[in-house]
């Protein structure tokens, strides 16, 4: 989707005396935040333009050229840093971006309503989906090949497997 930003990181505070920042990564790979260089802001303008870095426990320790202080950086405390949706890689076959299922319709093979994939999510056991239907509380759904024989992103749809305790 153009112009569209996913969250990749918050700033979780200072580091060192001389304005490090330490970002918290949303990225499978904490340092290809450093890669990315330009985050921006929720709403787009710019956030921070990372010079250089290392990893940390959980994200990176980077350099911006935004922030000269200790200040400064603990001052971005809580920043939320988005990058545009296009300089993302294409997933491989059977991969996919959280973001691109977020919103999905979800139904049966038969094109029985189920509701929307409200996130996904992992507990520890692997990724499963949080479907919202259109009234009640939200279930999950394991995101499995068995539970979810096809994502058809393209169509805004998932074909879901309906268990059988969900009504």
């Amino acid at each position: 989707m153009p112009g569209q930003l996913i969250l990749v990181g918050r700033v979780a505070g200072a580091f060192g005396v001389r304005g490090d920042v330490r970002i918290t990564a949303y990225t499978a790979e904490p340092q290809a935040l450093l890669a990315y260089r330009d985050l921006k802001r929720e709403d787009g303008s710019p956030g921070l333009t990372l010079t250089g870095g290392r990893p940390a426990k959980g994200g990176v320790v980077a350099q911006a050229r935004e922030v000269e202080t200790r200040e400064q950086a603990e001052a971005l405390r809580g920043l939320r840093l988005y990058i545009p949706r296009d300089v993302l890689p294409e997933p491989d076959e059977d991969e996919f971006y959280v973001t691109d299922l977020i919103g999905l319709a979800v139904e049966t093979a038969d094109g029985e309503p189920l509701g929307r994939v409200k996130d996904v999510r992992d507990f520890g056991a692997g990724d499963i989906l949080e479907i919202q239907p259109q009234t009640g509380a939200s279930w999950y759904l394991p995101f499995t090949r068995e539970a979810v024989p096809q994502v058809r992103i393209a169509e805004g749809r998932v074909i879901a497997v309906k268990p059988d305790e969900v009504e």
